[in-house]
């Protein structure tokens, strides 16, 4: 199950559950849209991966309650800034490959 983390680990922005600004890594690493896009480069600080947009689970139990009063999002923040200058030297050779080659 999609643990759906609360907030942005690098700035720490609210990423509720219907934001279309989370985006993930294969890991469940959680960013700000701006961030994955500013300050990583589409790389994931803890993995190398890239990142897709998070998805939403529905509010509405609409069919086998698959829905967030039955799968609630995560409570745990992780507020684990990157090192901007460590980072793009971890990222800079990563960023020359496409996410599906990494």
């Amino acid at each position: 199950m999609l643990e759906l983390r609360p907030t942005c680990e690098q700035c720490n922005r609210p990423l509720p559950p219907h934001s279309l600004e989370a985006r993930i890594c294969s890991y469940e690493c959680t960013f700000c849209a701006d961030c994955v896009e500013r300050i990583l480069g589409n790389v994931c600080p803890n993995c190398g991966g890239g990142f897709v947009p998070r998805p939403v689970r529905p509010v509405r139990n609409w069919k086998g309650d698959n829905f967030l009063g039955k799968d609630p999002a995560g409570t745990v923040v992780r507020h684990r800034p990157v090192d901007p200058v460590a980072h793009a030297t971890f990222a800079s050779e990563l960023r020359l490959i496409p996410p599906e080659n990494r």
